[in-house]
């Protein structure tokens, strides 16, 4: 896949995410998907961004970078969000949460095959210290 192609692609993954529209994740995400070593199948990785979302209804995937070659996507998403449930293991305060996530997904058949994703936890844990 061309690199334009790859980030066009990217990108409506991304307004997929943002959107909620997760019947259509399919289209982006392999059957056989894998997240941080783990194969999570299509359904296990939609539950995680489920629930994720619930945990956070105003989180949006927002990319600050974005490289591509012809397999490989790399990005840095910035997220402002507010939790109000349990979110990346933390128990919510009601403040708001800024943190980065550098993900890598690498293409098979124009679809994501494999996941591999940091989370600046930290960040959010002094964030959250900060409120209390």
């Amino acid at each position: 896949m061309a690199e334009g192609d790859l980030l066009t692609t990217y990108r409506d993954y991304l307004r997929c995410l943002n959107t909620r529209r997760w019947d259509d994740l399919r289209h982006f995400v392999s059957d056989d998907v894998m997240h941080n070593g783990v194969r999570l199948r299509l359904s296990g990785y939609r539950a995680m961004l489920e629930s994720d979302t619930r945990a956070a209804p105003d989180l949006q995937f927002v990319p600050e970078i974005l490289i591509a070659d012809n397999q490989v996507v790399s990005c840095r998403l910035f997220f402002q969000c507010t939790p109000h449930h349990v979110f990346l293991g933390f128990e919510p305060t009601g403040g708001q949460v800024s943190f980065a996530e550098h993900a890598f997904y690498r293409f098979e058949n124009g679809r994501i095959a494999e996941v591999w994703s940091v989370i600046d936890k930290e960040a959010v844990r002094g964030q959250i210290a900060q409120e209390k």
